[in-house]
């Protein structure tokens, strides 16, 4: 293949790869309300309605559900939760997996918060992830509609991240 050919095809594979990276979302914009996604018990969440609810709304994402860092993401929540309800936080998780995935997630594990079931990758898309395969593992703290704070790729920590954020800023 000539260089002309080459650089050709590396350009358009650039512009394409670029096209499917979604711009993610910062401390400070918007949550996004997505709604009619389905829940672990199978019943349409707005997320709008939920941000509205509580003080503090943790919308945290995994890759796949009943895997091994995504159980300890989960477990790490599942952990603290009481921690985090004192604070005013409301917990809501998130994966591409099904309903019925979701559910058996939530049980084996005695989950106490929602999961989604964000099949149609709405709402991985709405945070500003590709949705090209599964949700990336990330975590977002949201006060008044807006992202207070962004936790990426924990898993065990995660819990104890957003704790120390949360202590902050008593």
């Amino acid at each position: 293949m000539n260089h002309p050919r080459l650089l050709a095809l590396m350009s358009l594979f650039s512009l394409l790869f670029g096209a499917l990276q979604a711009e993610p979302l910062k401390v400070g914009d918007p949550a996004p309300a997505v709604s009619g996604v389905l829940t672990d018990e199978g019943k349409p969440l707005d997320l709008g309605a939920v941000y509205k609810k509580s003080p503090y709304t943790l919308v945290w994402f995994y890759p796949k559900a009943l895997t091994g860092g995504c159980t300890k993401q989960g477990c790490s929540l599942r952990d603290a939760n009481a921690e985090l309800a004192k604070k005013g936080v409301t917990i809501i998780g998130v994966s591409t997996d099904p309903v019925e995935k979701q559910r058996e997630f939530k049980e084996v594990n005695h989950f106490p918060f929602t999961l989604l079931a964000d099949t149609d990758k709405k709402v991985v898309k709405a945070f500003g992830q590709s949705g090209v395969m599964m949700a990336a593992r990330e975590a977002y703290l949201i006060k008044d509609g807006r992202i207070v704070y962004k936790d990426e790729k924990q898993t065990d920590k995660q819990a104890e991240n957003v704790l120390a954020y949360l202590n902050s800023k008593s």
